[in-house]
């Protein structure tokens, strides 16, 4: 059996366009539901990622990590992104790449391949709604990522 892909969105929901991250995952969840062809995918959502979020990596395929950007190019954009410990390192809320940096050290391998599909954000204010920028956004992302899991 192959082993899982991995969508992990983040952000805050109660923070406007910060939503981006897991509304992202529930609209994901609900299309990969459609296409069995894509395989296993797991889900995960967090409102920051965390030096436990590197387990979260042990035993997938690939993973998708999506959040919420001011300064990604709109609609989003699709990276692929390798291990380094960089200044989140010793904070609280890390980049994933210093997540992949822990599972690196952890785990003493490469983490499994991951991009980063950052979604363009506009607003991040407590009690703010979803900006109709960051909803377009949103839906781009979606196609996006498709693209990205079809292709394998």
């Amino acid at each position: 059996m192959t082993a899982p892909t991995l969508v992990f969105g983040w952000g805050n929901p109660s923070r406007g366009d910060d939503a981006l991250g897991p509304l992202f995952v529930e609209h994901f969840t609900s299309l990969a539901a459609r296409h069995p062809e894509w395989g296993k995918v797991d889900f995960l959502t967090d409102f920051q990622l965390q030096v436990e979020h590197a387990l979260d990596l042990q035993g997938r395929r690939r993973v998708l990590f999506v959040d919420a950007s001011l300064d990604a190019a709109p609609p989003c954009t699709l990276a692929r992104i390798e291990a380094a410990r960089d200044a989140s390192f010793t904070t609280h809320a890390m980049s994933p790449q210093a997540v992949l940096k822990v599972f690196a050290d952890i785990d003493d391998g490469e983490p499994p391949p991951c991009w980063l599909l950052a979604i363009r954000a506009e607003r991040f204010e407590l009690g703010e709604p979803l900006t109709a920028a960051a909803q377009r956004n949103l839906t781009a992302a979606l196609a996006t990522a498709a693209d990205w899991i079809a292709a394998g």
